[in-house]
């Protein structure tokens, strides 16, 4: 059974990583069209702001298609000195409360809200403000909640090896901590504490 639980994991961290390496893709032609945006306003005093517009499109869904991609791996940002001095079972406790009680309802929210914007702004045929903007704006409304949805699946990926690894700190099952060590192999060090 724990077996099961620990593949579902996987299979959200699957889904997850897929999204956030495409969208860490979308960092080259964001590159190249801030360098050519920049080089055409500089010397050729040329402004684009469907060029501009489009910067900061591929720079939210860069930055939303990731984001889950980004709390699987523990690339967000810690308060070190604090946590370092907690035991990992401590550390998975704090984890499964903020997960709890921050991530799964902010995400719920703005993914509730965020369905309702894209929704309107599909409906209104919404446009860029500027005269010669983009068009389709609901497209780039679109990974607001698709963002949020990514992060929801890494919340709920990292919840389930948390609460697995508490429940494995006291029942002590070897096939358990066995299967949590492939997933998480940073609980390595600090799966032997009570053993």
């Amino acid at each position: 059974m724990f077996k099961l639980i620990v593949s579902m994991s996987q299979f959200l961290e699957k889904i997850v990583t897929f999204f956030g390496k495409i969208g860490s893709w979308l960092a080259i032609p964001l590159i190249f069209i801030i360098i050519f945006d920049i080089i055409t306003r500089r010397f050729f005093i040329l402004g684009s702001t469907k060029l501009q517009e489009m910067e900061w499109h591929l720079h939210t869904a860069l930055f939303l298609l990731v984001i889950g991609y980004a709390y699987l791996k523990d690339s967000h940002v810690r308060i070190e000195i604090v946590r370092e001095k907690y035991s990992m079972l401590i550390k998975s406790i704090f984890e499964t409360l903020g997960i709890l009680l921050f991530l799964i309802p902010y995400t719920t929210l703005v993914i509730y809200y965020g369905i309702d914007f894209v929704t309107r702004s599909f409906n209104l045929n919404e446009v860029s403000s500027a005269l010669t903007g983009l068009s389709h704006r609901w497209i780039i409304k679109f990974f607001i909640p698709f963002g949020m949805f990514l992060l929801l699946l890494a919340g709920f990926s990292i919840l389930i090896k948390k609460v697995l690894y508490i429940i494995n700190y006291f029942i002590n099952n070897k096939d358990l901590h066995n299967a949590l060590l492939k997933v998480s192999p940073e609980l390595k060090d600090n799966t032997s504490e009570k053993n």
